[in-house]
């Protein structure tokens, strides 16, 4: 039976992308693509959400990348650019499931430094019992450890557990793990899972 969601926060709940941010830095779409995808990607990014600290980060991209070293710099400088908004329609699920006295928890890749920015501008994040944070922990999804860290310190059993993600590769580590897990890509497409495994009405 499943007892307890566990929502991602980026791309679920909440909708983060540089690009929010970089369509006002570089106009031209393909230099904008080349740049995320070549000095500033995903990959790099995850290093911060692994732990590493921001300012160190910066350094490291510029000292590879110095003639961009403006743009880099407002990666985390101007951070707080690339969240658009809640989600539309999901923060409503959550607030339905919450109604329904449904245990709700957190498993997101974030950088320790920035969280409290997320928390400061989604009020809905106080719904949760329990959020872990991969830059807090130093491990991200989907490593099977941070995994272990939200079961251990909220005594969760997979099994009991509905995972959302908007990433394959979490979602295939959490189903590994025993978790029913779901790829999010819209809301209606969860409201309805979620209606059909009898979490909401």
């Amino acid at each position: 039976m499943i007892r307890n969601v566990v929502f991602d926060i980026g791309g679920v709940l909440v909708d983060w992308n540089p690009q929010h941010l970089y369509r006002k830095l570089i106009a031209d779409a393909a230099e904008r693509e080349r740049f995320l995808a070549e000095i500033c990607p995903q990959s790099w990014n995850e290093e911060q959400d692994a732990g590493r600290p921001l300012a160190a980060g910066t350094a490291a991209q510029v000292a590879r990348f110095p003639q961009h070293a403006d743009l880099i710099s407002a990666y985390y400088g101007r951070w707080e650019e690339m969240l658009a908004g809640p989600v539309p329609g999901t923060p409503d699920l959550l607030l339905r499931l919450h109604a329904r006295q449904t245990p709700l928890y957190a498993l997101t890749n974030w950088p320790a430094e920035l969280f409290p920015i997320g928390r400061r501008r989604f009020p809905f994040l106080k719904l949760f019992r329990g959020i872990v944070v991969s830059g807090e922990e130093g491990v991200i999804k989907p490593d099977p450890a941070i995994f272990a860290i939200l079961g251990e310190r909220h005594a969760l059993r997979a099994e009991e557990c509905l995972f959302i993600d908007d990433n394959p590769a979490n979602v295939a580590a959490a189903a590994a793990l025993g978790f029913a897990a779901h790829r999010f890509t819209d809301a209606a497409s969860l409201e309805r899972w979620l209606t059909e495994l009898g979490l909401l009405d």
